[in-house]
């Protein structure tokens, strides 16, 4: 009984094989949309796992940087570490969000024949490791498909926007009300005074 309980209290939880997932996706965006995508931290809108972070529109990440976002899962804010930076092919993050739980996520894009290949990659380390693993993985298998699309999205937009914004039949309104002002304020011009001099 007594080498039960040693062998329990010296027990280290730690020693859960990590477990890695990683999912790939082929997309028609360049390679330098997708990337501006990946590292614009402040708009995760698109992003499965994740609802906003507190990162200011126009920042860069760099390693060292450490920000806050809150999960669409875990109502519990989360603290991210970014690890790595290679710009316009990686970016490595580690997730700081509970403890017994060790989170690491790799963003690459690679320019192929094909088009550009989007992979995500999550490890996970700790003894609470299988349990958030089998909660998050149906979300984590989204993220790379997700990111393309939003990016192809994007790049379809200015397609369809001067359309809408340079309407014929709005021009002719516009024209219409610019005419009739002036027709208005003409008569005010000729009752002003004029100064013929400072004497």
């Amino acid at each position: 009984m007594l080498s039960f309980w040693s062998r329990f209290i010296h027990y280290n939880p730690i020693q859960v094989p990590p477990l890695v997932g990683t999912y790939q996706v082929l997309s028609s965006a360049s390679a330098d949309d997708v990337w501006g995508k990946v590292v614009n931290l402040a708009d995760v809108s698109w992003h499965p796992l994740l609802v906003r972070t507190n990162v200011p529109y126009g920042l860069i990440p760099k390693p060292g940087l450490i920000y806050r976002a809150v999960s669409r899962l875990f109502p519990i804010p989360i603290k991210i570490f970014v690890e790595r930076v290679l710009p316009n092919e990686l970016l490595s993050v580690r997730v700081l969000a509970i403890p017994g739980v060790e989170e690491r996520v790799t963003y690459r894009i690679e320019s192929t024949v094909c088009g550009t290949r989007v992979s995500y990659s999550v490890t996970l380390r700790g003894w609470l490791s299988p349990l958030i693993w089998s909660i998050i993985r149906p979300y984590a298998a989204r993220v790379a498909s997700e990111l393309a699309h939003a990016v192809e999205q994007e790049q379809a937009l200015p397609d369809a926007a001067p359309k809408s914004r340079y309407s014929p039949g709005l021009d002719w309104l516009v024209g219409l009300l610019l005419i009739v002002t002036l027709e208005q304020i003409a008569p005010l011009l000729t009752t002003v005074p004029r100064f013929s001099g400072l004497g």
